[in-house]
Formats: structure tokens, sequence, C-alpha cells
């Protein structure tokens, strides 16, 4: 597959691919004409990334379990830590939204009983 066709697979844009392969994030094989040819692994990598990073996950962090994804299954053990350490970053922030998001139940529980006590009226 070529990289306007993982764009459309993936729903990335071929800039941000680009981008990954740029910053070491995924290694691409070529063509003798120097295209880059994708394979199914790689668009499994690359949504990988995508969620990663929509979990807050670092880039350097990213970068770092690549490398070692990379390195093959002698590196299970550290890209496991990784994501682990990620994981309880992801489970604060997610305690952290759920007390925004009571808050704000809230305050509209408090202003729907403004509005039932004066009968709607402004």
């Amino acid at each position: 597959m070529k990289i306007s066709q993982i764009s459309k697979k993936t729903n990335i844009p071929t800039s941000t691919i680009r981008y990954y392969e740029n910053k070491g994030l995924i290694k691409i094989n070529r063509d003798e004409n120097n295209i880059r040819i994708f394979s199914e692994s790689d668009v499994e990598w690359i949504r990988f990334i995508e969620r990663l990073k929509c979990t807050g996950m670092p880039l350097k962090n990213i970068r770092a379990y690549s490398k070692l994804r990379y390195m093959g299954d002698c590196t299970i053990k550290e890209r496991m830590d990784i994501l682990k350490k990620h994981r309880t970053h992801v489970l604060n922030e997610k305690k952290k939204w759920e007390e925004y998001l009571s808050n704000l139940d809230n305050k509209i529980e408090i202003y729907k009983d403004k509005l039932n006590e004066s009968g709607g009226k402004k």
C-alpha cells in the first residue's frame, strides 16, 4: 500500500504519517523508486500510535516504545513497563475528568433547582 492508501484507511493525513516516519516512530519499507510501501502491520502500528497520542502519551515515550518494538520480542517487558506507567497516568486523568464532570453535574442541578423554585422564570 502507498501512503495515500494508508491515509484513507487510517483517516490520518499523509503529512502526519510522514511526520511519524521523520520522528522515528515508524520504519517504512521503500520500493526501487524510493516510494513508501506499507504493510497491514504498518497500518495497525500507525493506529496504535494514534491511540497512544489520544491518551496523552508524550512523543518521547512513543518514540522509546517504537524503538523497542522494532527491536523485537526481547523488549516485551520494557514495552509493557512503558504501557503500565502510561496506564497509571490515564487512570489519574480519568479520575480528574470524573471530578470535573461531577462538578458540572452539581452546578447543573443547582440551576435546575433554582429554575424550579422560580417557576422557570428568569
